[in-house]
C-alpha cells in the first residue's frame, strides 16, 4: 500500500469520523450500485416523502376517537375524551382536541386518516414491532433491509441525488437501513457542515475492496456536505416561525432542505415518546399538540414555497395501545391504530374500516388494514413505481392520492 497507508490506519481513521453518512459496508462486493440501471426513472420519483415516526406506540383510540361508541367510554373511564371536546370529522369519529389545528387541512381535503392499520399476529415488543414496520416483514419472519432501502436497491434514484434519505432528530435509519441506501444523519445542520467539511476525499490507488469502500464513503461525505451547503445558502428564506420544541425544529430543518431543492427522496423525523403507560392524559395531549402545530406550520411553509404538491407526509408507529386503560391512568402496548397522509395531492377523508371495540383479540383491536398497503400506495401512487414487491408480498393500494 503506498505511502505507508495500512489497512488498520485507514480503518481507524474511518471509525473516528462522525457518523454523517450511513452506508452499509460490503467488503465482498466492489462498486455496489454503480452498474444499476438509472435510465428508467419516472418523473414522480422527484417527489419527497416526509416520514413521521410516532416513536413509542401512539394511542390511536385517543387520536382518532370513536366518540359515539359506548364501549370506548366503558373501557376508559379516566382516559376517554369527553364527547363535547372531540373535534368531529364524521357522525362517528373525531380528533383529539389537541389536533384541532389539523381541522383546516381536513376541511380543505388535504388530510386523510387511514383506520385500523396493523398486521397479522401482532408483536407487542417495541424492538420487534418497529423492526416489522421498518422492514415490511411478516410477524414471524425476519428481514434485515428496510422497505425503502429495498425499493431503492431495485429501482435506483437518479445519480445526481445527494442521498436516498435524510434523518432528522434522534431516530435511527429504520426503513432506510441495510442495503446500499445512502442515508445522511443530519441532527444539527451547522455541526454537520462543519464536521463533514473537514472530511476531505482521498485518492489512494488500492486493489483492497474494503479500503476502496472507505475511500468512496469519505468522498460521498465531502460531496454531500458541499452540495448541502451550496443549496441551503442559495435557498429562499422560510417565512414561517416554527414551534420551538424538538419536533418543530426537525420540521423546520425539513422545510429548509426541501426549499433548498436538496435532491433526496425521503426525510424522516421522529416524535415522541408515545409510550404512555402512566399519566397519559397530559402527556398525550402535549405530544398531539406538538404534532399538530408542527405539521400545520410545515404545510404553511411548503405552500409559501409552492412545494406542497411535491411533498407527502405519512405517520407510522410500532403499534397502538390496548383498548382498556390500566391502573396507572395510562395504556399498555396494543395493536392496530390509525395513521395519516397529508399533502397537496392527498384526497382527504377516512379510509379503511374502524376496528370493532367489542370484537377484540385478547383485549386488543383486530387490524382491518395491513400496514404494507400504505407502503405500496407510496411506491405506486406517489413515486409511480409499479410492480415492486413490499417485504414478502404485494398489497392492495389505497385511492388516497391524485
Amino acid at each position: 500500500m503506498p505511502n505507508g497507508l495500512t489497512r488498520r490506519a485507514l480503518l481507524n481513521a474511518a471509525m473516528a469520523l462522525p457518523l454523517l453518512l450511513s452506508r452499509p459496508v460490503s467488503w465482498a462486493v466492489a462498486g455496489v450500485g454503480e452498474a444499476r440501471d438509472r435510465s428508467r426513472v419516472p418523473p414522480a420519483r422527484e417527489r419527497i416523502l416526509l416520514l413521521v415516526e410516532l416513536h413509542g406506540g401512539n394511542d390511536g383510540l385517543n387520536t382518532l376517537i370513536p366518540y359515539e361508541s359506548d364501549a370506548y367510554y366503558r373501557a376508559r373511564p379516566q382516559l376517554a375524551i369527553p364527547r363535547e371536546q372531540v373535534r368531529r370529522l364524521t357522525p362517528k369519529v373525531g380528533l383529539h382536541p389537541a389536533l384541532s389545528p389539523l381541522m383546516l387541512l381536513w376541511e380543505s381535503k388535504e388530510l386523510a386518516w387511514v383506520q385500523g392499520v396493523g398486521y397479522p399476529k401482532p408483536n407487542r415488543s417495541h424492538f420487534r414491532s418497529i423492526e416489522i414496520w421498518d422492514t415490511a416483514s411478516d410477524s414471524e419472519r425476519v428481514l434485515d433491509v428496510g422497505w425503502l432501502s429495498a425499493l431503492f436497491e431495485r429501482v435506483p434514484l437518479p445519480a445526481r441525488f445527494t442521498a436516498e434519505g435524510i434523518l432528522l432528530g434522534k431516530g435511527d435509519a429504520g426503513p432506510l437501513s441495510g442495503g446500499t441506501a445512502r442515508t445522511i444523519a443530519l441532527h444539527d445542520l451547522a455541526q454537520f457542515l462543519h464536521q463533514a467539511g473537514s472530511v476531505k476525499p482521498a485518492s489512494v490507488p488500492t486493489t483492497n475492496r474494503a479500503l476502496a469502500h472507505i475511500l468512496d464513503v469519505r468522498g460521498e461525505i465531502s460531496q454531500a456536505a458541499t452540495d448541502l451547503q451550496g443549496r441551503i445558502q442559495q435557498a429562499p428564506p422560510i417565512g414561517r416561525e416554527f414551534p420551538a420544541h424538538r419536533f418543530g425544529k426537525q420540521l423546520e430543518l425539513a422545510a429548509r432542505l426541501i426549499s433548498a431543492k436538496v435532491p433526496v427522496a425521503v426525510i424522516k423525523v421522529t416524535h415522541g415518546s408515545f409510550d404512555t403507560h402512566a399519566g397519559q392524559l397530559a402527556a398525550h395531549q402535549r405530544l398531539l399538540d406538538e404534532l399538530a402545530q408542527g405539521l400545520v406550520t410545515f404545510r404553511a411553509a411548503m405552500e409559501e414555497q409552492g412545494l406542497w404538491n411535491e411533498v407527502l407526509v405519512m405517520t407510522y408507529s410500532e403499534f397502538g395501545r390496548r383498548v382498556a386503560e390500566n391502573a396507572s391512568h395510562g395504556t399498555d402496548h396494543g395493536t392496530a391504530a390509525p395513521h395519516l397522509f397529508m399533502g397537496g395531492r392527498v384526497k382527504g377523508g377516512l379510509y379503511g374500516t374502524a376496528p370493532s371495540l367489542t370484537d377484540l383479540q385478547e383485549g386488543d383491536l383486530k387490524h382491518t388494514l395491513d400496514f404494507r398497503s400504505l407502503y405500496a400506495t407510496v411506491i405506486e401512487k406517489w413515486w409511480g413505481v409499479s410492480g415492486a414487491p413490499i417485504g414478502l408480498g404485494r398489497y392492495p393500494l389505497l385511492d388516497v392520492l391524485t
